[in-house]
């Protein structure tokens, strides 16, 4: 399994920083958004006297909160159909771990968060990579190149919607694209959505919403991406 090619720079930017050198980080999404006081005071102030475990779920009433929340962004989500983990790259792995077998294959266009091949090869799988180009903005690769990748082995096509490293959204147009394939040829999507609030020029279209594929989509997001002052 491969170190995080991410990770790699740090030493680097380290060793320019004790020399003087000004950096400036673009090798990782940090948050820099300031976190909500109410979040802090919640913590400082909590009266617990056990530390207990919680439901592997996750806190009902965060599961609760969250399906209202997606819920007002036009997706039809029940609370039982959310699961809390540490972080979107834990989701990531538990989604191909409970949907994939060893040695089969997921389609995802490049490029991509380095760390899923990471993942795919903890979970046993393989990356099928497919290539945008930067000359149409790395809009998603035409349907039919898709298709050509398909192989008996093939469960599953991942996208990343806003795109890491890209920066793409992808239209309707390209999702009910997608969303056709994946029911043609009974494949799960997973879709890795943390930098929905990260678009500004309109709202994201999440996989949530495509009618007919609720049962082999999987949508990943993490509230490292999200700017919570903004919600109640």
């Amino acid at each position: 399994m491969p170190s995080s090619p991410i990770r790699k720079l740090a030493p680097f930017a380290d060793a320019a920083k004790k020399e003087g050198v000004q950096v400036y980080h673009l090798n990782i999404g940090q948050p820099d958004i300031e976190t909500p006081h109410i979040m802090m005071e919640a913590v400082q102030h909590a009266n617990l006297k056990v530390l207990e475990y919680t439901d592997s779920r996750g806190i009902l009433s965060l599961r609760k909160k969250l399906a209202a929340y997606y819920i007002s962004k036009g997706m039809d989500v029940n609370y039982e159909d959310v699961l809390i983990t540490i972080g979107g790259s834990e989701a990531i792995l538990f989604a191909f771990m409970a949907c994939l077998d060893e040695g089969d294959e997921i389609i995802v266009p490049e490029p991509f968060y380095a760390n899923y091949i990471g993942f795919a090869m903890a979970a046993g799988i393989h990356i099928i990579p497919i290539t945008s180009s930067i000359t149409n903005g790395f809009a998603l690769p035409p349907i039919a190149s898709f298709q050509e990748k398909i192989t008996p082995r093939t469960k599953g096509i991942f996208i990343c919607n806003p795109n890491n490293p890209t920066g793409y959204v992808y239209s309707e147009s390209e999702l009910l694209q997608i969303r056709d394939l994946i029911k043609e040829k009974d494949l799960y999507l997973f879709s890795d959505e943390a930098y929905t609030e990260f678009s500004y020029e309109g709202n994201v279209k999440s996989t949530l919403t495509l009618q007919g594929v609720a049962d082999r989509v999987i949508m990943i997001d993490t509230f490292s991406k999200k700017n919570l002052h903004k919600q109640d």
